[in-house]
């Protein structure tokens, strides 16, 4: 059950970031911004996925406790895990760049968007990290 609460909450959060960035037509003119929408565009279908999965076993009452299929699912959380904090923290560190710049580069309402977007990336993060880690944990148990 918090597993799927950790996976909709991480679909949640993507979706809100992608959406935060791509309400604003100029994101496209930095290659972070860019690689923030790429990022998150990973992880929504990845999330999505499992979440299915998890759903479909759940309903069926065949919970898939196979060491192959956990380690697949750990090595995809990992690796958009460490995406997604890289995608976070340098959009979060070139908005705050940007907004140092006495605002010539960036309006406040833009900067603000992309603040929000880089915070709902951090949260998606957050859970994808739990999730990675709650799946390492498991792993040796199987």
């Amino acid at each position: 059950m918090v597993e799927r609460e950790r996976e909709l909450g991480q679909t949640v959060f993507s979706s809100a970031s992608l959406l935060f960035m791509c309400l604003d037509v100029d994101f496209y003119a930095y290659t972070v911004f860019c690689y923030l929408v790429t990022v998150m565009g990973l992880v929504i279908p990845w999330s999505i996925t499992l979440l299915v999965v998890d759903a479909y076993s759940v309903f069926i009452k065949c919970l898939p406790h196979q060491r192959r299929l956990i380690f697949m699912i750990l090595l995809g959380d990992m690796v958009l895990s460490y995406l997604s904090l890289a995608a976070a923290c340098s959009t979060a560190g070139v908005t705050d760049l940007l907004l140092d710049a006495d605002g010539s580069y960036c309006p406040p309402k833009l900067c603000s968007r992309y603040q929000l977007s880089a915070a709902m990336a951090f949260l998606s993060w957050f859970l994808s990290s739990a999730s990675c880690l709650f799946n390492f944990w498991i792993l040796p148990s199987l």
